[in-house]
């Protein structure tokens, strides 16, 4: 088939070379304009564009795809299918009628579970146990299309949001393949979404990255996980900002020199016990283990490698806020 992908991050990207490396023709791809990116704000590419030029693919990239113009522009490809991955535009009725077969959407959750914009994160941070790759007949709704074929994923204790995006990623590539294959077989069968069991991912924002140490420890933990690598959860340790990259909760717990840890009102967030395996933080139901922190100005380290330059800061008795 001629097919027009639409994406722009890194898990597009995956997705379009799997394309490009199949036996159907990818003649154009739609991605983001280019952004102001890093220290000195230039115009940066998105991933999908990169690897488009690569490949010789003509791109575009409308700032809507509700301009008149660029949906003739659409018209004039007289595409089969067009697929669409993480895209960030919506897409009108008008340009969901233009290919033969319609818009598939490629979304990283078990839909209708986690329709929206984060669903690798808030799968992590709810504790879900599975998530998966869900690929649907796009309408006009949001992530609401019929869903065409699914396959799951487990999610493992400590696996980050960046390790599930990459895990799904793949997952995603061979499933579109395999989905194709499906429809050339004339072996597709579009099945309506639950209506029960629909949630939203919302978008993350920066200012859910403090960490509220009156929660459980194992939803930190989560929460951590799934910030992972952005926004990155955070919290004041000494005046100081630190960011907090890894956690798990420890199996087995040093007693402190009081015996059992208290949680008395003025407790949470302080510092139980810290050795070169991590430190050991109390929490509003049970004791969260930072494995991995970042200070201001510094690199992403290990509890082992912070312990000799921020002892005095990393000591027992001391409280993150």
């Amino acid at each position: 088939m001629k097919i027009v992908f639409a994406g722009t991050p890194e898990i597009a990207q995956t997705i379009l070379q799997a394309l490009i490396d199949s036996k159907h023709e990818v003649i154009a791809a739609y991605t983001q304009p280019d952004r102001e990116a890093g220290r000195g704000r230039q115009l940066t590419a998105s991933p999908v564009k990169e690897l488009a030029i690569k490949h010789q693919i003509p791109v575009y990239q409308p700032l809507s795809l509700k301009d008149p113009v660029a949906q003739s522009e659409l018209a004039e490809l007289n595409p089969d299918l067009m697929i669409v991955v993480a895209y960030g535009l919506i897409l009108p009725q008008a340009v969901l009628d233009i290919p033969k077969y319609g818009c598939w959407n490629i979304h990283v959750s078990l839909l209708p579970r986690w329709r929206g914009a984060a669903p690798i994160q808030r799968a992590i941070e709810a504790g879900d146990q599975e998530t998966g790759v869900s690929i649907m007949q796009m309408d006009a709704g949001l992530d609401t299309g019929d869903i065409l074929y699914q396959v799951t994923c487990s999610i493992l204790p400590k696996l980050t949001s960046e390790e599930l995006h990459d895990k799904l990623a793949s997952l995603g590539a061979e499933a579109l393949i395999h989905t194709l294959s499906l429809h050339k077989q004339s072996k597709l069968l579009a099945k309506p979404q639950a209506a029960d069991g629909v949630t939203y991912a919302k978008k993350l924002s920066k200012e859910e990255a403090f960490i509220d140490w009156s929660q459980p420890a194992v939803d930190i933990a989560r929460k951590i996980w799934a910030f992972n690598p952005w926004p990155v959860a955070q919290a004041k340790l000494n005046g100081e900002v630190v960011r907090i990259w890894m956690a798990e909760i420890p199996s087995n717990l040093p007693l402190t020199k009081g015996g059992t840890p208290s949680f008395e009102k003025g407790g949470l967030g302080r510092i139980l016990h810290a050795d070169k395996n991590g430190i050991d933080v109390a929490c509003g139901n049970g004791i969260l283990r930072l494995t991995k922190l970042q200070f201001p100005g510094g690199k992403v380290l290990d509890i082992k490698d912070l312990l000799n330059s921020k002892q005095a800061i990393l000591k027992a008795g001391n409280q993150f806020s």
